[in-house]
């Protein structure tokens, strides 16, 4: 064997020349520390998704919206107390004169006993002022003082959909139901009692975030 064959060739390859046969490491160790470093990768992927979650669970006491930003959502503040509303009149407080604005006769009157077995009070039964006789094109008409705006208009215009009001100089707290051209009848006793339990019921006032 020539001193210049490497330890281990067994002769096999011998150095002549300039040419030498190339010694090349194994690649095992490369492999083990690629693997490592994919393997240490994963596992920091896997925790942070894992420390995601926790926050999300756990919120930490916040609210975060979709795009991972917290949402500006605070609890509404609650509202002052505020004065009561003035309760509306019942229909035995409310005194209603019937008034026939169209060419049929005998409406205000049977309308007038209609009102009276729903408990209103009822005033004076005719036919209607020259100034809104054959007039009134809608299915009736209410006429008041300012007052009844918020009071009785509402508690009377449960009996009759469709009626307008109009407000006068009058002093006193009587109101003026003037049958229209479209009146056919006052509405269903049911439905006008429905109407009125919603009108006194009170509305909840939705909380905003």
């Amino acid at each position: 064997m020539s001193m210049l064959t490497p330890p281990g060739m067994g002769g096999k390859y011998r150095i002549t020349g300039d040419v030498y046969p190339r010694m090349r490491r194994p690649h095992r160790r490369r492999r083990i520390v690629l693997g490592a470093a994919a393997a240490a990768l994963v596992l920091g992927a896997a925790g942070w998704g894992t420390l995601q979650l926790v926050d999300v669970f756990s919120g930490d006491g916040e609210t975060k919206t979709t795009a991972g930003k917290q949402a500006d959502c605070k609890p509404a503040a609650t509202p002052s107390p505020q004065p009561a509303a003035a309760a509306l009149p019942k229909p035995a407080q409310i005194t209603v004169n019937v008034y026939n604005a169209t060419p049929r006769s005998g409406l205000a009157k049977t309308t007038a006993d209609e009102l009276k077995k729903r408990g209103f009070v009822i005033g004076k039964v005719g036919n209607a002022p020259a100034a809104y006789d054959k007039k009134v094109t809608g299915t009736g008409l209410l006429l008041g003082a300012p007052g009844a705006v918020k009071g009785t208009f509402p508690v009377v215009g449960t009996q009759l959909k469709g009626t307008t009001t109009k407000v006068d100089t009058r002093s006193t707290a009587d109101v003026d139901l003037i049958i229209g051209t479209a009146f056919k009848t006052l509405d269903p006793k049911a439905a006008a009692d429905a109407a009125l339990v919603a009108l006194n019921k009170p509305k909840p006032v939705p909380g905003r975030c």
